[in-house]
C-alpha cells in the first residue's frame, strides 16, 4: 500500500470520529500553546532585562559595599563604603571619568493631605551623566547645593502625578521625614529597571540626606549605598575595575577578602541571564508536562480505536495487508492528531504572546525555529505515543480478528 493511499485513510477515518479526533488534539493545542508561551515570556523577560542594562551606557561600573558572601548572610546592608572612597577613586583613578556617591532609603513624604513612602536618593550633580537621567524642568543638583546642605528636591515624573495633581510644583514645597524641602526641578520619564519604577524617587543633595535625613551611620565617615563609575571608554573598564580595586584594597587595609564588589554592566547581565535562562527552562518544563499529558490522550484514543476497529484491521489482514501496512496507518493517524493539534497550539501560543505584548512591557516574540521545533516535537510525541496502540493492531490475529467482530 502506498504512504498517500494511508494518509487519505487515516485522515477519512478521523473525520469519521470529528468529536474525539478535536478532544484528543485538545491535550496537544494546550501542551504546545503553554510550551511556546512560557519559553517566549521567558525569553522576553531576559530582553527586557538586557535591554534596560545597555540603556545605563556600556562603560558604567557599580561599586557596592561588602562582598557577596556577607550580602548573602546577613539582612542588612554592609557600611564599608564612605564618601572619601568616591573622591579618592575621582582623583586617583585615570580610566574614570565620573563619580557618583549615591544613598538610598525609603521615607514618608508629605505634600498637603497627601502623603506616601517613596524612594529617596541622596546624590551629587555627577548622578546625571553617569546614570544618563535628564531633567524635564527646571534644574538638578548642584555642587553648591551639596557643600551647604541645601534642602531641594528633584522629583520623578510619577511622583508629580502622585502628589501634585496637575499643578506645576517647582517653587513648591514637600516634607521628607517631616524636614521641608523645595522643588527645583522634574526629572525626564525614564521608566522601569529591573522591576523598579525610577520615576517614583525624589532627589536630594547627598550632605543633606546623610546629615539632616538618615544621619552618618558609619564609624569611617559617610556611609554610601553604593557608587557609580563612569570609565573613559568600553574599552577602559577592566582597567578601571582592576584599578579600583586596588585603591580600595589599600583604604581598606584589606588582606583577605574584599569587603566590597566592583560590577561591571557584563557582570550584571549575566547574572541576570544565568536567573532568566533557569527561569525559561522551568517554564517551559513545566508546560512540557501538559504536553506529555496530551501525548498519553493520544495514546489512550488510539487504544480505543484499536479495540472498536477489530473487525476492519482483521479483514483488511484476510486480504492481504501486511503488519506493516496496519502499522503504517495507525502511526499516521497519531502523527496528524498530533502535527495538527501542534499547529493550532502554536497559533493560539503566538496570540497569547502577542496579547502579552500589547499588554505589558515584555518585548515577546516568536522565534521560526521556535515554532518549527514545537510542531515537530508535537509529531514526535504522536509517533511515540502512537506505537504502541499500532503495534498491538499490526499484530492482531486476522481469523480472531474476524471470529471477535
Amino acid at each position: 500500500m502506498k504512504i498517500t493511499d494511508s494518509i487519505k485513510m487515516a485522515i477519512t477515518t478521523l473525520l469519521a470520529n470529528k468529536m474525539r479526533s478535536s478532544l484528543t488534539m485538545l491535550g496537544i493545542i494546550i501542551g504546545n500553546a503553554s510550551v511556546i508561551s512560557m519559553i517566549g515570556i521567558g525569553q522576553a523577560a531576559q530582553q527586557l532585562a538586557e535591554e534596560q542594562f545597555e540603556s545605563l551606557g556600556a562603560n558604567v561600573l557599580f561599586v557596592v559595599p561588602g562582598s557577596r558572601e556577607s550580602r548573602r548572610t546577613t539582612f542588612d546592608t554592609p557600611k564599608t563604603l564612605v564618601l572619601s572612597d568616591a573622591e579618592a577613586i575621582a582623583t586617583q583613578v585615570p580610566t574614570v571619568t565620573e563619580v557618583a556617591p549615591q544613598i538610598n532609603s525609603r521615607l514618608l513624604v508629605t505634600y498637603g493631605n497627601r502623603n506616601n513612602n517613596v524612594s529617596i536618593i541622596g546624590t551629587t550633580p555627577e548622578f546625571l551623566t553617569v546614570r544618563s537621567f535628564d531633567v524635564a524642568q527646571g534644574r538638578f543638583i548642584t555642587d553648591l547645593d551639596v557643600r551647604r546642605n541645601n534642602r531641594v528636591v528633584v522629583l520623578g515624573s510619577q511622583i508629580v502625578e502622585d502628589f501634585f495633581l496637575g499643578e506645576n510644583p517647582i517653587g513648591k514645597r514637600l516634607r521628607i521625614k517631616n524636614v521641608s524641602f523645595e522643588v527645583i526641578g522634574i526629572m525626564e520619564s525614564k521608566g522601569s529597571f529591573l522591576g523598579t519604577n525610577q520615576d517614583e524617587s525624589l532627589y536630594i543633595p547627598l550632605t543633606t540626606m546623610a546629615n539632616q535625613i538618615v544621619g552618618k551611620t558609619s564609624n569611617y565617615g559617610l556611609e554610601l549605598s553604593f557608587i557609580s563609575v563612569t570609565a573613559r571608554s568600553p574599552q577602559d573598564i577592566f582597567a578601571a575595575r582592576f584599578q579600583i580595586e586596588n585603591l580600595l584594597r589599600l583604604r581598606h587595609k584589606i588582606v583577605r577578602e574584599d569587603d566590597f564588589r566592583v560590577e561591571t554592566q557584563k557582570d550584571i547581565l549575566n547574572i541576570v541571564g544565568t536567573v532568566t535562562s533557569g527561569l525559561t527552562i522551568m517554564l517551559g518544563a513545566i508546560a512540557g508536562i501538559s504536553l506529555l499529558v496530551g501525548g498519553i490522550g493520544v495514546m489512550n484514543i488510539m487504544l480505543v480505536s484499536v479495540s472498536e476497529r477489530t473487525q476492519e484491521i482483521g479483514l483488511r489482514k484476510a486480504i492481504g495487508a501486511t503488519e506493516g501496512n496496519i502499522l503504517s496507518q495507525f502511526l499516521i493517524e497519531a502523527i496528524i492528531i498530533s502535527a495538527t493539534g501542534g499547529i493550532f497550539g502554536t497559533m493560539l501560543g503566538i496570540g497569547v504572546l502577542s496579547s502579552i505584548a500589547l499588554m505589558s512591557p515584555l518585548p515577546t516574540t516568536v522565534s521560526t525555529t521556535t515554532i518549527l521545533l514545537a510542531v515537530g516535537v508535537s509529531g514526535g510525541i504522536g509517533l511515540f505515543f502512537g506505537v504502541v496502540p499500532a503495534q498491538q493492531a499490526a499484530k492482531l490475529d486476522p481469523i480472531v480478528a474476524l471470529r471477535s467482530a
